[in-house]
């Protein structure tokens, strides 16, 4: 390990964790946590961002998303996982952050109009939606890491913490490291319907969803729109199944599959019945180990416990640094 290898990611308590969030992220986590010091927190103040009408849920998330995170694979031996408003040196530097941060560079933000305009029957016009990037920069400055798992659409958002880390250390003196991007590889896994997997559009597979569920989703899939009809060759790269079986069915069979596929020697139902064979393979010691939780229903907040107190200790050293830069260390 080098001198700094932390690394800081998180995520929004929002609901049960799908496929394409393990894919997305957990996988790639599950990985750097061999070779590097890993913060991972749960988000519960950013989920207030859009959730402030009604936070109520927010609680119960919590928990969820740490029997989800340990099932897919993260050791709390080998990481700091914690809970983001448990560790109140956050909303301090956010505080102090934000009296640098020009409102110009908040309203540039690429995501800004784009959620707006997503979420439009959620009132998003207010401070904490407009200022959530500082909040973001300081979940990630607040423990200097060298690196933060990022996918290629997220960097602009990297490179605005990088901005005011950048300005905080020209007005107070060097306190931040500017942290690099390390691009997370990402598979391409599509919704049920072939559009982007979200819980919103209840088009996904969740991590820890009943197996029998799982085989009658998958059996609604959207297939090649090209075979109408059984005797119709297919394109499995315009298949909606085929980048499963991509990601869950050995190479061999996937090269079987693509051929019968465009030879029309296969049917989509045959297909399908493969794919949820594997997919509940996959799925089965995921769950088995979300089992543990049931049995020990205390486990993940005396994990979120255990990490707070480590992710506390390396906060109120930024702080304390920055308390003195500022000459606030009252």
């Amino acid at each position: 390990m080098t001198a700094n290898n932390r690394i800081v990611s998180g995520m929004r308590p929002t609901g049960a964790l799908h496929l394409g969030h393990y894919f997305g992220v957990l996988d790639n986590w599950v990985e750097l946590i061999k070779d590097h010091q890993c913060f991972f927190f749960v988000a519960d103040w950013h989920a207030l961002t859009t959730e402030y009408a009604d936070p109520t849920r927010i609680k119960g998330f919590v928990p969820d998303l740490v029997k989800d995170w340990v099932a897919a694979g993260l050791d709390p031996e080998k990481c700091v996982i914690f809970q983001q408003s448990q560790v109140k040196e956050h909303a301090e530097l956010h505080l102090l952050l934000s009296m640098i941060t020009p409102v110009s560079w908040l309203e540039r933000n690429p995501t800004y109009k784009e959620m707006r305009e997503q979420l439009d029957a959620k009132d998003l016009s207010t401070y904490g939606f407009l200022g959530y990037p500082v909040l973001m920069g300081s979940d990630i400055l607040i423990y200097k890491p060298k690196w933060v798992p990022v996918g290629q659409d997220q960097l602009p958002h990297l490179e605005l913490t990088r901005e005011i880390a950048r300005r905080a250390n020209h007005l107070w003196g060097d306190i931040f490291p500017e942290p690099e991007a390390k691009l997370t590889p990402t598979a391409k896994l599509p919704g049920l319907d072939g559009r982007k997997m979200s819980k919103s559009y209840g088009n996904a597979i969740s991590l820890g969803e009943n197996l029998d569920e799982v085989r009658k989703k998958v059996s609604t899939m959207l297939t090649c729109v090209k075979r109408a009809r059984l005797k119709d060759p297919g394109e499995p790269d315009e298949c909606n199944l085929y980048p499963y079986h991509e990601l869950f069915t050995p190479a061999e069979e996937c090269t079987r599959i693509a051929r019968d596929c465009r030879a029309a020697a296969m049917g989509c139902g045959e297909c399908k019945k493969m794919m949820a064979n594997a997919l509940c393979e996959f799925l089965a010691p995921i769950q088995e180990r979300r089992a543990q939780f049931d049995a020990n229903p205390d486990l993940a907040w005396d994990i979120l416990r255990d990490g707070n107190l480590k992710a506390r200790e390396a906060a109120r050293a930024t702080i304390e640094e920055l308390r003195a830069k500022l000459n606030f260390n009252f």
